[in-house]
């Protein structure tokens, strides 16, 4: 088994090379242990989820702290060997400055890859206006490219997310985003067949990152033929586990019963997949 030896340097190289062709799933872990156990599966790479890893500290998805992140990343990357593509939320910053030097901490990491999204968390302007928002992608490259790292950065248009499904708009600021230098295009909540594949020609050959968030009609071989480079699912690992544990724990407190147990995992398969992570 995997000791988390792999140097960062080949955890990038590794990790680039994936976004040459074909596609691949990146699932999202939450923790050290569900990340080993993604890696003992043979999944070549890994991406964080801000709301997975929120839920697990009792926070509200980007509740977390910028320092919270970076520890989280730094852990992450430290017990596995494939690589890490971070979930950095919006950078933690209020301005271009501040995004730089929270990019230049993230990077320092030795995560292979990390996104940057246009969301404000403001409902009244759930968006940055689309200059700010390429000014933050020209401010996260440049971070990155001073630090000398070859860390991807991955441009998230979050229209769909905020209640603005216009894909109009979506592929105007993925491709502004490819322009301002993201190496990889994401727009989570793209559900429609016919969007996804217009998504992928408007920024080709810059490769495009799908969410699959919950039960799809889809395959990972009807994905690839739409052209998509790789596959998140963002915090819905996550949140099955958590499904399963509401469901067992209000079995416990409104009915006394313990069938909610049924389906648990094996106390001793357990220990023996950690003695031997």
């Amino acid at each position: 088994m995997a000791t988390a030896s792999t140097s960062v340097t080949d955890k990038r190289r590794a990790f680039r090379d994936l976004h040459v062709s074909g596609c691949f799933l990146i699932p999202n872990p939450w923790s050290i242990g569900t990340a080993k156990y993604l890696q003992q599966l043979g999944f070549k790479a890994l991406a964080t989820t801000s709301s997975g890893f929120a839920w697990s500290q009792g926070l509200a998805d980007n509740a977390l702290s910028r320092d919270q992140a970076i520890a989280h990343f730094e852990s992450l990357v430290a017990a596995t060997d494939v690589p890490i593509n971070a979930d950095f939320e919006g950078g933690y910053a209020r301005n271009t400055s501040e995004l730089a030097e929270n990019v230049a901490l993230a990077v320092r990491t030795g995560i292979a890859g990390l996104s940057i999204e246009d969301s404000t968390g403001n409902p009244e302007r759930p968006l940055h206006d689309l200059p700010s928002a390429v000014e933050r992608i020209r401010a996260a490259r440049r971070a990155i490219d001073e630090a000398g790292d070859d860390a991807l950065l991955i441009g998230r248009a979050e229209c769909y997310l905020v209640g603005r499904p216009d894909l109009t708009e979506t592929i105007a600021r993925l491709q502004a985003y490819a322009a301002a230098g993201a190496d990889c295009l994401y727009a989570p909540g793209l559900k429609a067949r016919e969007d996804i594949a217009a998504v992928v020609a408007a920024v080709a050959p810059k490769p495009v990152n799908l969410l699959i968030g919950s039960v799809s009609g889809f395959t990972m071989a009807e994905i690839a033929a739409l052209g998509v480079r790789r596959v998140s699912v963002g915090g819905a690992l996550a949140r099955a586990a958590w499904g399963a544990f509401m469901r067992s724990a209000q079995m416990l407190a409104l009915e006394g019963r313990f069938d909610g147990f049924k389906d648990a995992a094996s106390g001793a398969d357990l220990d023996d997949f950690f003695r031997r992570a």
